[in-house]
């Protein structure tokens, strides 16, 4: 730690801000694959989202300032005996800072397209295979119930037919739904 004792003013400050926010960036990675910043409460006091009103992304966060600071910082350091004029050092580190922002932001709006949502409808059931698990009497007389495997999640649901009783254990398709809770459903 030497070099840094030893170095100009504006890199000394560089130095010791890239340091102590790499190490705040690790710790947050760290905290972020271990699932414990899902209420991290380190959010901006103030409505001040710059983004969209939905979105779980902010413009103004912790977060957001340390990958701007970690930008700005190595950007500076890397820099700094490239770029003679401090005062455009400066400049394009600000510009790597916010180039940190928007590929943070990137990156997140990237995960969250991974996201599935796996809420039953049971508009799904439509023309999908199931068994029967209680009989279903003839011709709309009673319901029985059928077992049927939806987004890979399984259920029971009520079912009739509008033709012969259908036993246990036998093979139907969907055709309709009735009372959005009622299943028409034919032998195969």
């Amino acid at each position: 730690m030497e070099f840094i004792q030893n170095a100009e003013p504006l890199l000394k400050i560089l130095w010791y801000i890239a340091l102590s926010v790499s190490a705040i960036f690790i710790i947050l990675s760290i905290i972020t694959f271990a699932g414990m910043d899902s209420n991290d409460g380190l959010n901006a006091d103030f409505d001040g989202n710059l983004m969209d009103s939905l979105s779980p992304v902010q413009l103004f966060s912790f977060r957001n300032l340390i990958n701007f600071l970690l930008g700005f910082s190595w950007a500076g350091i890397s820099f700094y005996d490239i770029i003679s004029n401090k005062t455009l050092l400066l400049l394009i580190s600000i510009i790597c800072g916010i180039i940190f922002i928007v590929i943070f932001f990137y990156i997140i709006k990237q995960i969250q397209k991974l996201a599935e949502d796996n809420t039953f409808k049971i508009e799904k059931t439509i023309n999908k295979t199931a068994q029967v698990y209680i009989s279903i009497p003839e011709k709309k007389t009673g319901t029985g119930k059928i077992q049927i495997t939806v987004n890979g999640a399984f259920h029971e649901l009520d079912a009739i037919t509008e033709n012969e009783k259908i036993d246990s254990g036998t093979l139907v398709r969907v055709v309709k739904i009735l009372n959005d809770n009622l299943l028409l459903v034919n032998k195969l």
